[in-house]
């Protein structure tokens, strides 16, 4: 139990903890978001002290009934904190001691804040992970769903950010929306390794008091029990797989976010965000700036640099648990709260944003369809190779003469190569171009038609 001075090491120290060192120390301003989750794991733990005989019923009772008043006084707002708690779990236990007095002291028996501190990280984790999860699917769907009701809509593909091939509007929306299925399996992958407890490794050693762990597993309802103890109480793989998880995310939805800034503006006039994700110039009226979509690409920034600063914190630690671990909840907590926003703020934008079709078929060009003029030549026989060179020197012809590549007479086609007849106006065609890539993955209808299902699918999978 707490020392005199309210520590709950504070046996061996004699004196007074220098201020600015006891603020240094502390970190109560921001692991007090687990207080929830340090009650629950103390109420197993003092069932396990239970069934290990070093707590009597009416002890463990004492305890539970004790616990419940420290959450009831959390989420009612009225738990006060004192100076001396350095943390959620001193402040917890200090307060169980004023509502029942002595028995608190033993509820701390053969746990350290070692494991303490992993356990309610895990498990404020998990249900984190659970969440978010929850924002991403919603995401997905919003997706897919704008997806099939646009199916029909043609727009210029970019490579290099210049005018590629003719594309569905659809396909650019599913190429981000199956980068995210990625995502979530990640984020269930991380769940599940997550949901893996620690409680009862003590600091060090393991417990001695022959607690029995399977009981802690079952009470908390994790998954699986941490194999060692020295491991359990200082890895946060767990931690930075869930930093990269996010950074990888935020990547995906940096990239969709900057093709949708270019393509709002006039420049491009492919896209209109709506006036609830947007917002204004102090100086220039006519301006309407797209800060959701900056926003969520300069998120992905911040949380980059919490990812890489807990993995510079982890890489030079001796066994087994340092204070530097400490960093990793404020890293976790932010990027938490960061990725809520983000997923909420991106559904907002896909599932409000206004698409000009016209400009979207006024951007496309015959020269787009240089590709498809090869591949009529390979229908025709000609190798491929050989195909694109003719191709490209058809563009260059109607870049000397100044006009756009349907314009180039059959004749002038012919000079090229005698394959080409009079069927070749079918290549002109934008739709008839998007129809021929028919294998699964492309950009014909019958594929779009099939991806919106298979993503379906995985998110149905993924929710099983």
């Amino acid at each position: 139990m707490a020392s005199e001075s309210g520590k709950l090491w504070g046996g061996r120290f004699v004196g007074a903890v220098d201020p600015i060192m006891e603020k240094f120390n502390s970190s109560i301003a921001y692991d007090r978001h687990l207080w929830e989750v340090d009650v629950q794991g103390s109420k197993a733990y003092s069932r396990g002290l239970e069934k290990a005989g070093l707590l009597t019923k009416a002890e463990m009772d004492q305890i539970l009934h004790g616990l419940d008043k420290v959450a009831e006084e959390w989420a009612q707002g009225t738990f006060k904190l004192n100076p001396n708690d350095e943390d959620i779990h001193t402040a917890n236990e200090r307060r169980l001691k004023e509502l029942i007095g002595e028995t608190a002291g033993k509820l701390h028996t053969g746990r350290s804040r070692n494991d303490q501190v992993v356990t309610d990280l895990r498990l404020w984790m998990r249900q984190t992970c659970s969440k978010l999860c929850a924002l991403l699917w919603e995401l997905i769907r919003t997706m897919v769903d704008r997806a099939e009701a646009e199916r029909d809509v043609l727009f210029p593909g970019y490579t290099h950010l210049q005018r590629a091939q003719p594309i569905r509007w659809s396909h650019w929306i599913l190429s981000h929306a199956v980068a995210l299925t990625r995502d979530s399996e990640r984020l269930l992958q991380v769940k599940k390794r997550v949901n893996v407890l620690p409680l009862g490794s003590g600091a060090i050693a393991g417990n001695p008091l022959g607690l029995d762990r399977e009981l802690l597993r079952a009470e908390l309802n994790f998954g699986a029990i941490t194999l060692n103890s020295m491991d359990a109480t200082s890895e946060r793989d767990f931690v930075a797989e869930f930093l990269f998880w996010a950074s990888l995310c935020t990547t995906h939805l940096s990239r969709m976010a900057e093709d949708l800034i270019l393509y709002g503006t006039k420049e491009f006039g492919f896209v209109q965000l709506s006036d609830a994700y947007s917002t204004g110039s102090s100086l220039m009226p006519q301006k309407k700036n797209p800060d959701s979509l900056e926003l969520i690409r300069s998120k992905a920034g911040r949380v980059f640099g919490r990812c890489a600063g807990l993995l510079m914190t982890l890489k030079g630690l001796p066994s087994t648990y340092n204070k530097d671990l400490q960093e990793d909840k404020e890293a976790v907590f932010e990027v938490s709260d960061t990725m809520s926003a983000v997923l909420q703020v991106a559904t907002g934008v896909i599932s409000t944003l206004q698409i000009h079709r016209e400009n979207m078929a006024q951007a496309l060009s015959p020269d787009m369809l240089a590709t498809d003029l090869a591949y009529y030549l390979v229908h025709k026989g000609m190798p491929f190779r050989q195909a694109h060179e003719a191709s490209g020197k058809a563009v260059f012809m109607a870049e000397t003469k100044g006009v756009a590549l349907n314009q180039l007479s059959l004749q002038e086609l012919q000079t090229i190569s005698p394959l080409f007849s009079g069927d070749v106006s079918h290549v002109w065609d934008y739709g008839h171009s998007v129809e021929q890539y028919t294998a699964l993955g492309g950009t014909a209808r019958a594929s779009v038609d099939w991806q919106i299902g298979q993503v379906r699918a995985l998110l149905q999978a993924q929710q099983a």
